[in-house]
């Protein structure tokens, strides 16, 4: 029996084994920028929410258009009366006729009403422009949405490009690195053949110590990074995530061009949604009209009603009732509401005008600061990019002065600093670049879902 109980806990044991590699095989990703961002747009959850906002608006329509449509309702209303009430009689009646009231009961001790009634809106001014109103609504919800997808799309790219920029000062960071053991290993040889001071040495050491924390630091940053690109995206946080995407293949991209008409305003998605809130207030506006026209409504219902004394035959003779007619409200005169409440909806159209001409100048003041915050940019990461090329060849002579006997340590630890100054300022460039990029690109309204 034994050999069999350890057969069965060996298989136990494997199937656990391939199903968490499947769950985890799973959880691996490896995605390009626009792959991310494709992700994140079936995933995160405020453009999950939005898709559902357009959902509710929809439904808020046909809401709107139920008013309008036939109304019909049931009704059934049942009555023991334990005591039938008492009505009082003028004595005049009773024969022979009396000077005190006569008490009587009228009615049976069962009564019930069966009745279905129907209604029809046959005209409402508020009605007609709810019903353009709710679309409108409509409108709102998808362009709403659509900016929810530019958000997101806009923070998925810089999160994108963060982990890329730490990428690559990783790659930094470990080719400096290993430069530097080199320089040390090196160093040490020297001084065990008498060559070199300890000093030397020492100060290589203290180097390559302080690099090593930097890389782990870096290496902090880089997960750290991509867990928010993971938070941004939707994605779960225990997921494996390689970015394919190079930094080389991003900066050769197109970049907006200037805008030098006064349209760039239309491509945003902020000036759309001002657009259908003006629209949304005219409707409103409207509306205020409409309320000084009467309302008509029609109606038909068909009832029975069934009386008796005994239960049993409670049912046995019904007497019918229908009617149909119409009912014509008019509010004539309610104190000058309706004009003050037409005079507001003007003035909150008035207000969303203003509003979207301080968006057009805001976003022409946007895009203009945005180009020249990227060309600024992008001649510093040019800059940078000499300066560091520069910094390495720096360091390269002056190791050879050194191995040759004509320069001291402390230029080459003088060299090491500077190549890692120029690092991170290449670095801090480059972060720089790709976060305008992305700014001036909103700006323009070319980020588009």
């Amino acid at each position: 029996m034994k050999p069999k109980i350890y057969l069965i806990i060996v298989l136990l044991v494997m199937s656990y084994v391939r199903l968490r590699g499947q769950g985890t095989d799973s959880l691996n990703y490896q995605l390009s920028l626009k792959a991310a961002i494709d992700y994140a747009l079936t995933h995160q959850t405020a453009v999950l929410n939005a898709t559902v906002d357009e959902e509710i608006a929809r439904n808020k329509v046909k809401e709107t258009i139920g008013i309008g449509l036939p109304q019909v309702s049931a009704s059934y209303n049942f009555q023991d009366f334990l005591k039938l009430p008492t009505t009082l009689l003028p004595g005049e009646f009773s024969n022979p006729p009396s000077d005190t009231p006569i008490p009587v009961k009228f009615g049976t001790k069962y009564n019930s009403t069966a009745g279905i009634e129907l209604s029809q809106l046959i005209f409402d001014g508020s009605y007609f422009v709810g019903l353009q109103a709710s679309k409108t609504y409509k409108e709102l919800s998808v362009r709403n949405s659509r900016r929810s997808k530019i958000e997101t799309a806009t923070a998925v790219t810089k999160a994108y490009y963060s982990a890329l920029v730490s990428t690559e000062q990783l790659a930094l960071v470990d080719a400096n690195l290993a430069q530097l053991t080199k320089s040390l290993n090196d160093t040490e040889a020297l001084f065990k053949n008498g060559f070199a001071e300890r000093i030397d040495v020492d100060r290589l050491q203290v180097l390559k110590n302080n690099l090593e924390t930097e890389r782990e630091n870096v290496t902090r940053l880089l997960q750290l990074n991509i867990d928010m690109l993971k938070f941004q995206m939707g994605m779960p946080i225990q997921a494996r995530l390689l970015l394919t995407d190079k930094i080389s293949d991003i900066r050769s991209e197109p970049v907006a061009a200037m805008a030098t008409d006064s349209t760039a305003y239309k491509g945003r998605i902020e000036y759309s949604l001002l657009e259908t809130q003006k629209k949304l207030n005219e409707l409103d506006f409207k509306r205020q009209k409409s309320t000084f026209l009467p309302t008509l409504r029609g109606f038909a219902s068909a009832s029975k009603n069934y009386q008796s004394d005994e239960f049993s035959k409670h049912y046995e003779q019904s007497f019918p009732t229908s009617v149909i007619g119409f009912t014509l409200s008019w509010n004539i005169i309610n104190g000058g509401q309706r004009i003050y409440q037409m005079r507001t909806a003007k003035l909150t159209i008035q207000k969303t005008e203003n509003e979207m001409l301080n968006l057009k100048n805001g976003i022409a003041n946007e895009i203009s600061a945005g180009q020249k915050i990227y060309l600024n940019s992008k001649r510093s990461v040019e800059n940078q990019e000499r300066n560091l090329t520069l910094a390495k060849e720096i360091l390269r002579v002056t190791r050879v002065k050194y191995e040759q006997g004509v320069g001291s340590s402390l230029e080459v630890t003088t060299a090491e600093t500077s190549l890692k100054e120029a690092q991170n300022n290449y670095i801090k460039a480059l972060y720089d670049l790709l976060i305008s990029k992305v700014d001036l690109d909103k700006a323009a309204g070319k980020i588009n879902y």
